[in-house]
């Protein structure tokens, strides 16, 4: 194995990583709407990831600093093809930081009431549009010889597309009520159980239709695999779920992100990006890497600072892995 299939496939696990910790922080957010009842219990929602959201964002960061230093021709095709959701993304994560941090800051309802509503759909919106975004990367889009994007912004909302956007939110949301059943006690936490039930279900649907579709049109020997995986995972998730066992349950949950995520670099490899336009002008681990020399600096770094920010991170979850419920709420000033 060459070092830019090295890099591929770290790349893959940064992306990994990022959906199954940001999956079920979007997916909080999103209850903050679905089922929260009252400002006391929204409070309950976002306090279970208060001190954990900001670090799971770091994992974006760091998949998109791995893929311009790794893969500057795909990092260019996509971040200028993609310009408009991605930047939608962004926006989203600005304001939905800003959101957090302001919503306390003053008493009255109007000023905590917009920042809920920011909450709810800066969370929707980035979980919707990396689904997108990724089916068609999947998929294929409009690339010249040049390496360039020559589609336009319409072109990316298809039918595959748009249900990989809607597989995403819905599992996102389920790993996120997963999350909360895990994290609260009390009629919070037996809602939020209920709630994933019927999350995973229409999830479910959704995944098999999304995961078939991608398995029949680019699918593999291993995609199918991994297709596999993420379908027993998802119901076993489920299962757990209403067997009230809320860790199992999780962990499930995340095995499903992780085998979808696999099955979708799986159907790409040896690809990054293909071409919708001719099979020639796809962007591969080869015609759009860096030079071996960088890629094996890059090896290096990575080896050092990655087990030291996982373990950093597991420290910082291991910390904050009590339950809270609305009896931990102080009263509003």
């Amino acid at each position: 194995m060459q070092l830019h299939d090295v890099w591929f496939v770290l790349i893959a696990v940064l992306w990994t990583g990022y959906f199954f910790l940001e999956g079920f922080d979007f997916g909080v957010g999103v209850l903050t709407k679905l089922l929260a009842r009252d400002r006391t219990e929204k409070r309950v929602l976002i306090n279970t990831i208060g001190p954990v959201w900001d670090g799971n964002e770091v994992w974006l960061l760091t998949a998109g600093g791995a893929t311009f230093a790794a893969f500057p021709e795909w990092y260019a095709t996509l971040f200028s093809g993609f310009y408009l959701p991605l930047l939608i993304i962004l926006i989203c994560l600005i304001v939905r930081g800003v959101a957090f941090e302001y919503r306390h800051k003053r008493d009255e309802e109007r000023w905590q009431t917009n920042w809920e509503h920011a909450i709810f759909w800066t969370s929707l919106i980035p979980a919707f549009l990396w689904g997108v975004a990724f089916a068609n990367i999947v998929r294929g889009v409009k690339i010249d010889e040049h390496k360039e994007y020559v589609g336009t912004f319409l072109d990316l909302l298809n039918g595959y597309s748009l249900l990989g956007g809607l597989v995403t939110l819905t599992l996102f949301t389920f790993h996120g009520a997963v999350f909360v059943s895990l994290k609260t006690v009390g009629e919070v936490r037996d809602r939020s159980r209920a709630l994933a039930t019927q999350l995973g279900v229409v999830t479910a649907a959704l995944a098999l239709g999304f995961l078939g579709w991608t398995q029949v049109s680019r699918g593999g020997g291993w995609s199918l695999i991994a297709a596999i995986v993420a379908v027993l995972a998802l119901v076993a998730a489920l299962a757990a779920n209403l067997a009230g066992r809320e860790g199992w349950s999780f962990a499930f949950s995340g095995i499903t992100i992780a085998a979808a995520v696999a099955m979708l670099f799986l159907t790409l490899f040896p690809n990054v990006m293909p071409s919708s336009l001719d099979d020639a002008w796809n962007l591969t681990v080869t015609n759009a890497s860096s030079s071996p020399y960088t890629l094996k600096i890059m090896t290096w770094c990575a080896a050092v600072a990655t087990p030291l920010v996982l373990l950093y991170q597991g420290w910082t979850y291991w910390v904050f892995r009590k339950r809270i419920g609305t009896q931990h709420i102080a009263d509003a000033h």
